[in-house]
């Protein structure tokens, strides 16, 4: 059973910085990437951003520059230092674990940027 417990998220007024992290425990299989993606009300799920094991990175367009994704894999924790938030950045922020085993979810924190 693996287990991903997200935390950091909140309210912020626009501009300001939130950093989200989820720590994954558990029996966890061999792990291939982490990932953040978010919901708006109304909205699909998007990919937010991602990093494989070996490191590399990916980012919606709409948070490079502003969003930056790192991971401590003695921890098997995945980071996501948001600033320059924008009250379009509002949603549900979800971590996801990609493992050899299959994906897993955390169970989502808010994020509310105000303007």
């Amino acid at each position: 059973q693996v287990q991903l417990v997200e935390s950091g998220g909140g309210l912020v007024q626009a501009g300001g910085s939130l950093r989200l992290s989820c720590a994954a425990s558990g029996s966890i299989p061999s792990i291939n990437a982490m990932r953040w993606y978010r919901q708006a009300p109304g909205n699909q799920r998007e990919l937010v951003a991602g990093i494989g094991s070996g490191g590399s990175t990916n980012y919606a367009d709409s948070v490079k520059g502003r969003f930056t994704i790192s991971r401590d894999n003695a921890k098997n924790t995945v980071y996501l230092q948001m600033n320059s938030l924008k009250p379009e950045d509002t949603a549900i922020y979800y971590c996801t674990l990609i493992t050899t085993g299959g994906s897993y979810w955390g169970q989502g924190t808010q994020v509310t940027v105000s303007s």
